[in-house]
């Protein structure tokens, strides 16, 4: 059964207070090592590596493998963890959206709707950086620009996706007072007595 959230509130006196809140144990360690690791392997290649070196190059499969773990554990992994617990759809991400301007609060065990699309697209540009990353070495692709340009437009694409996930996350976590930032290192949400449902 899908334990997704929640409840909607507007977030006046009528809050509950932080000693109503509990704990939910939601990201399991495979997810958090997943994802600090494909987070530092960027921001090194982003930051501190030479692109033409082959630090470079391994880091960024390494990222790429890190991705296919963390598609495999869609599959197969914990409850919160699978697809079915984040489907794509962006109808319910524009919705999420609109509800966060308006300040409405409504809290998700698993992503968001709006993050579920974020995590699908960070993915599938990781792997098209992947791909093209590999092209730009292979004999049958050398020297061809098209295949460097589309691997540079993918890394601003990335750098921008990025930017909207942390804003994303601090408006989420602002909003829905769950720090999604925590939950992430710890693998726990703390959400409202009461908040939670099937």
């Amino acid at each position: 059964m899908r334990r997704e959230a929640i409840t909607e509130t507007g977030g006046g006196a009528d809050a509950p207070a932080p000693a109503d809140r509990r704990s939910i144990l939601v990201w399991d360690p495979l997810v958090r090592l997943v994802h600090w690791g494909v987070a530092g392997a960027v921001l090194l290649n982003a930051t501190v590596i030479e692109e033409e070196s082959s630090a470079h190059e391994l880091i960024g499969y390494i990222a790429v493998g890190l991705v296919a773990t963390r598609l495999v554990w869609g599959v197969i992994g914990t409850h919160h963890a699978r697809f079915s617990a984040f489907p794509p759809n962006p109808v319910a991400a524009l919705r999420h959206i609109s509800g966060l301007i308006r300040g409405r609060r409504k809290v998700h065990l698993s992503h968001n709707p709006a993050g579920a699309l974020m995590v699908y697209n960070l993915w599938a540009t990781l792997i098209g950086m992947g791909v093209t990353g590999y092209m730009m070495g292979a004999r049958a692709y050398f020297g061809m620009e098209w295949v460097e340009e589309l691997h540079e437009g993918l890394f601003v694409w990335l750098m921008m996706s990025v930017g909207l996930h942390l804003a994303g996350v601090v408006v989420d976590s602002l909003v829905t007072r769950v720090n999604l930032v925590r939950g992430m290192v710890d693998g726990r949400k703390s959400v409202a007595a009461g908040e939670e449902a099937e």
